[in-house]
């Protein structure tokens, strides 16, 4: 195993941040498909028609309770990871914290309007549409920066740090070659 400063199991550490980066990008996926059930809702309520209203409030439980117990803390052990291990590829991110509570506010929101209406208060509907469609643009957009952006840095940087790792294993095995030859060769 090689030991880095900082990192006393550089080989579990680049296992675990590869394998939360999986994670993470199926999480997406998966908040993926839940927002076309969202833009489903929008367009039945566009349509005047009521949509389901027990779906809806499901879907909202989803997203305003699994990001942040879930996926949001993921995001943050590999984020340190970057800050830490990368500085020059973690510029710009002090607005990350800031972009998963601006979600979580939208989300909030809008799962207190949809528990409004299954508790039988009146919501006007241009108004759930009008937030249900900010809060998926919302999230499509920070889904698609992480994706095109702040995950590329962070698979650089664990590329750059495989690449450090086979390197000095290949480096270990020729070294243990050489000394072995040079065993058997003072040995004969």
């Amino acid at each position: 195993m090689v030991a880095r400063p900082g990192w006393p199991h550089t080989e579990v550490m680049d296992m675990d941040a590869r394998e939360l980066m999986k994670e993470l990008r199926e999480d997406h996926r998966n908040m993926s498909v839940v927002l076309e059930l969202l833009d489903t809702l929008v367009e039945q309520m566009d349509a005047g028609k009521d949509p389901d209203f027990e779906l809806f409030d499901e879907i909202m439980r989803y997203m305003t309770v699994y990001p942040d117990a879930v996926h949001h803390p993921k995001e943050d052990v590999v984020y340190e990871q970057l800050r830490q291990a990368r500085p020059d590829l973690a510029e710009d991110l002090d607005h990350v914290p800031d972009d998963h509570s601006d979600i979580a506010h939208l989300g909030s929101l809008l799962r207190d309007e949809v528990e409004a209406v299954n508790a039988g208060a009146a919501v006007r509907r241009e108004k759930m549409i009008e937030d249900t469609t900010a809060y998926v643009r919302r999230m499509r957009k920070h889904i698609l920066w992480e994706e095109e952006d702040l995950f590329k840095r962070i698979d650089k940087m664990l590329d750059a740090d495989a690449q450090t790792v086979t390197y000095r294993g290949t480096n270990t095995s020729r070294t243990r070659s050489s000394s072995s030859r040079s065993r058997r060769a003072s040995a004969a």
